[in-house]
């Protein structure tokens, strides 16, 4: 299929319960995605402890865009494109760092405050009767459209103008606040730098499986069910405590039924989580003294509601996923069509004791690290997945599983577990932002 031109073109890669593979393996599908899917949408930035100074930044990208995040002198975040507006050299290059009261480009030495508007440039008055200061390049580095905190995550939408934070989040921002209160203070911290992976596949197949609930216990046979084998054959005294590392393994080998009933939510704009009822995560042992920090935080019933919402995995469309109940978030960079590198970040919640944090690191590391038996499953049957499209004996990518014709994806929904409605609320929201700035007749690829 060639490089859809139109906005009719574009919605024929989407129907009701299928997709088209050109959406995982096209090159000028990608390009057209960073262009106006990852320009038209809230897209998760950093958290705000990431730059807890004045002058501290925090680079990252969103899509194929480099931006840095940065506290200015008043305290507020801004979000930079990182490119210096005289000759597009990037502005900083560390992950992190701190920049003091301005940025200075390496090039030509033309500096910035750190909300981005031109402080200096050497020898201004070769500029003098030219017209600088009415030019983009002399009003200082661009801000991204749009940026929001929201109780320490940092969002942007690249675009100007377009959907508001609150209409394209809606109710979802439950699970970021499931999270963030489920600390004794309600604060949040980064802890450390992520663990970095890269996939040879599309981004979506990661964010697809993020509520995929019919693969764990095929996928994940030969490690967790070999670690659950292994446990079982010990044959341990009746009533023995499993380890936190057994724990948090052997849910994974959970039948059938355990992931039909624990349900799963969809809300508009492509949001999603798995765990309704219950997930992965909710009988892990008790951290002595939390419960009582949380109860003298919150008073009891407040505490017992926060506690017992155990949402497995909550995707934030387009791109990231958060695990309330484990404190982690990841993040699924775009590189290129068939390329993605995923960030996993763990949080303390501050206030806490420490031993939910020691929880959850080693959640990472056995999970999401490289080096992670569980992980490497996942990443096997993404790249065969990425191979698999490339056959010609089909064009089309099935996700039908309970579908029910005319389902309202602009409307809230609990359903079985096992539904694929989460994966065809993300293929509708894709079609939605790839074409929201585009006219019915105007070429995609300008």
């Amino acid at each position: 299929m060639h490089t859809p031109q139109t906005r009719a073109a574009m919605e024929a890669l989407v129907t009701p319960y299928q997709v088209h593979r050109d959406l995982y393996t096209s090159p000028e599908i990608y390009r057209l995605e960073m262009k106006h899917l990852f320009a038209n949408t809230w897209v998760y930035v950093g958290h705000e402890s990431q730059t807890p100074n004045k002058g501290d930044y925090f680079t990252t990208q969103i899509g194929d865009q480099p931006v840095i995040q940065v506290r200015h002198s008043d305290g507020e975040i801004h979000v930079l494109y990182n490119r210096c507006p005289h000759k597009g050299t990037k502005i900083a290059i560390d992950r992190t760092g701190n920049t003091g009261k301005f940025f200075r480009c390496p090039y030509h030495a033309w500096s910035f405050k750190t909300d981005g508007c031109l402080l200096a440039i050497p020898l201004k008055k070769g500029y003098d009767g030219t017209g600088l200061d009415q030019t983009e390049s002399g009003k200082g580095m661009t801000a991204v459209g749009a940026v929001k905190n929201y109780r320490g995550f940092i969002f942007a939408r690249l675009a100007p103008e377009g959907i508001g934070f609150d209409e394209f989040f809606g109710d979802s921002l439950s699970s970021i606040d499931n999270m963030v209160d489920r600390s004794p203070e309600g604060r949040l911290e980064v802890v450390g730098a992520p663990l970095r992976y890269m996939h040879r596949c599309n981004w979506k197949m990661l964010v697809e499986n993020q509520t995929d609930t019919c693969h764990p216990m095929v996928a994940h046979e030969s490690s967790a069910g070999t670690a659950v084998r292994i446990w079982e054959e010990m044959d341990q005294p009746e009533g023995t405590p499993k380890p936190a590392a057994m724990q948090i393994i052997a849910p994974f080998m959970s039948p059938y039924e355990f992931f039909e009933n624990m349900g799963i939510r969809t809300w508009p704009n492509g949001h999603g989580h798995t765990g309704v009822s219950t997930s992965i995560h909710a009988d892990y042992s008790e951290i002595p003294g939390y419960y009582d920090q949380m109860v003298e935080a919150y008073g009891e019933e407040r505490a017992q509601q926060i506690l017992g919402e155990n949402r497995h995995n909550t995707v934030y469309f387009p791109n990231i996923m958060i695990k309330g109940p484990i404190q982690q978030l990841r993040n699924f960079i775009p590189l290129g069509a068939d390329k993605t590198l995923v960030e996993s970040w763990i949080f303390r919640l501050v206030g806490a004791p420490d031993e939910l944090l020691a929880r959850t690191a080693m959640y990472n590391r056995m999970i999401n690290a490289p080096t992670s038996i569980v992980g490497h499953d996942d990443l096997e049957m993404y790249e065969r997945a990425q191979e698999g499209l490339h056959a010609d004996g089909m064009q089309w990518v099935n996700v039908q599983r309970l579908y029910e014709e005319g389902e309202d994806l602009e409307q809230t929904a609990v359903l079985n577990g096992t539904t694929e409605r989460q994966m065809r609320n993300q293929f509708h929201a894709w079609l939605k932002f790839m074409t929201a700035t585009m006219p019915a007749g105007q070429e995609a690829a300008e």
